[in-house]
């Protein structure tokens, strides 16, 4: 029986009693994978983390582990509660995890050690990770990255497939996204350096929200910045442009586990058969079903795996 719960006082305040590794012994972990029968899956409490989280739980129970899901929505919160064995695996993504802790260990200005390329991103990760009692699986093939969507009419008109048919388009652009767009790299400026996109103005509606895509949808703005399993684009008439030239970090999914507690092949090889069936494309529609059809993720997880022959009904 999986139960959900509140954030605990006992992460707010980690002390010295903990499984990870401390300061001293960081680069110097030893100790043989764990094995315990109970874990705790971490959910950063969003759709498509507690999606996840719920999936993970059915398939560690059904290899014979009992299961606790734990929603912690700060990434500053359950990283270190992952490093001491409170939480023991957690759905994550690989670059953004990567410059995380690339962060944590270097300092904010430490330059980005994620990038579009999935085996330089997941040796940087898995090089950070493993001081800190952390194991990184394998990805699998959903990804969930920045993503462009333009209105299904718009890219008629104008023959638009990817983000180099925009910039060969020569067509003048205004952007909804977040402020923080004018800066970063994967956003106008990466946008104007890498495809020659013609970036008229950033409307700071924000990453994917309803007001982004309207301000889309009735032509105020004629691009928004999403993501890769946004389920809401066709209530809004909008497609994505692929982003042929990679211009975006590879944030594929990662289960992250606490090696002391949850480093066995049992945990490995349970959640390692999410990775042959999960995509982008199936991810979007879960989400969808529990956004827009509003139906419970652990329902919507269940069936799902149930599906694809990976859980008994």
């Amino acid at each position: 029986m999986r139960v959900r719960h509140a954030l605990p006082a006992a992460l707010l305040t980690l002390t010295a009693c903990t499984t990870g590794p401390t300061l001293e012994t960081q680069g110097t972990v030893t100790a043989p994978p764990g094995d315990s029968k109970h874990l705790t899956i971490g959910t950063a409490g969003f759709t498509e983390s507690d999606l996840l989280a719920q999936m993970y739980a059915l398939l560690l129970q059904q290899a014979g582990y009992r299961t606790t899901i734990l929603s912690v929505t700060n990434r500053e919160l359950y990283e270190p509660a992952l490093e001491a064995g409170q939480i023991d695996v957690v759905p994550e993504y690989a670059a953004t995890f990567a410059d995380w802790l690339n962060a944590k260990a270097h300092g904010p200005d430490a330059p980005p050690v994620g990038s579009p390329d999935l085996a330089t991103t997941m040796a940087a990760l898995r090089r950070l990770a493993a001081p800190r009692g952390l194991t990184v699986l394998e990805p699998g093939k959903a990804v969930d990255q920045n993503a462009f969507a333009v209105t299904a009419e718009y890219a008629r008109q104008h023959e638009l497939h990817t983000l180099s048919d925009l910039g060969a388009a020569k067509l003048p652009v205004r952007l909804a996204a977040g402020d923080e767009c004018v800066q970063r790299p994967y956003c106008e400026p990466g946008l104007k350096k890498t495809y020659g996109i013609d970036i008229t103005a950033v409307d700071p509606k924000g990453v994917g929200t309803t007001q982004s895509k309207q301000a889309v949808q009735n032509g105020q703005d004629q691009m928004v910045l999403t993501t890769t399993t946004d389920a809401t684009l066709d209530a809004f008439g909008l497609v994505l442009l692929a982003d042929d030239k990679h211009l975006q970090n590879a944030d594929y999914i990662v289960p992250v586990v606490n090696r002391s507690r949850a480093g066995s092949q049992g945990v490995t090889k349970a959640l390692g058969a999410l990775n042959t069936v999960l995509t982008t494309g199936d991810l979007a529609g879960l989400n969808q079903q529990v956004d827009s059809w509003r139906r419970l993720p652990k329902d919507v997880a269940k069936n799902y795996l149930v599906s694809k022959g990976l859980l008994r009904s």
